[in-house]
């Protein structure tokens, strides 16, 4: 998970207002994307552990930087997604949201890849360059200061990466496979969705992608 906080350098005080800190550094289930050629699948849970069905996930999608939607097909542990005619070299997204045991809405966005440089969803790591290994983390288009970002990967290698003096991080990949970025920003407000308002609203956040041998 991830602690936010804000630098008035960066936003004014009132986008600060717009979330609030999450504490702790306990890693916690997401969703998060992979992509081998033609075929792409999201799965939720963490990497290297045991997938978490994707059943107790509602509205998931998958989609390009343009918003064009992508054909999914779930499984038992993992949503396949069409991709077969998507370029190589094209970051994909993917979104999905449940209501935890604890009543509170979590809103889950991955993104696989790290061509891009603009962010789509509302929570996003972002390369500063393309293919790059320093990120920003990005609201609603907005660049914010993050303290903390949890790192898993396919080797079992995990961090937690604390951000440069102007909020950016830098992920060092010593070795191939793949890495998931992860970060989480509780909402300092209420969200209605399907017609019901939920007062604690949480957002879940991923960027994966694959260093090749």
């Amino acid at each position: 998970m991830l602690s936010l906080l804000f630098s008035s350098r960066l936003r004014s005080l009132s986008l600060a207002a717009s979330l609030v800190a999450s504490a702790g550094a306990v890693h916690a289930d997401y969703l998060w994307l992979q992509r081998d050629g033609a075929t792409a699948e999201a799965r939720f849970g963490e990497v290297g552990r045991p997938d978490q069905p994707v059943a107790t996930l509602a509205a998931p999608r998958a989609f390009l930087a343009d918003g064009k939607d992508l054909p999914l097909t779930a499984e038992a542990e993992r949503v396949v997604v069409a991709a077969s005619a998507v370029p190589a070299g094209t970051d994909l997204r993917a979104a999905a949201r449940r209501v935890g045991d604890d009543g509170a809405l979590y809103l889950y966005q991955a993104r696989w890849g790290r061509a891009e440089t603009k962010a789509v969803n509302d929570l996003e790591l972002v390369p500063t360059a393309p293919n790059g290994n320093t990120f920003k983390l990005v609201w609603k288009g907005n660049t914010v200061a993050a303290t903390q970002v949890n790192v898993d990967t396919s080797e079992g290698w995990r961090r937690v990466l604390r951000p440069a003096a102007d909020g950016t991080i830098t992920l060092p990949t010593p070795f191939p496979g793949l890495y998931v970025l992860e970060v989480m920003a509780k909402v300092n407000g209420a969200a209605t969705i399907d017609g019901k308002k939920y007062d604690d609203v949480r957002h879940t956040a991923t960027l994966s992608f694959e260093v090749p041998r």
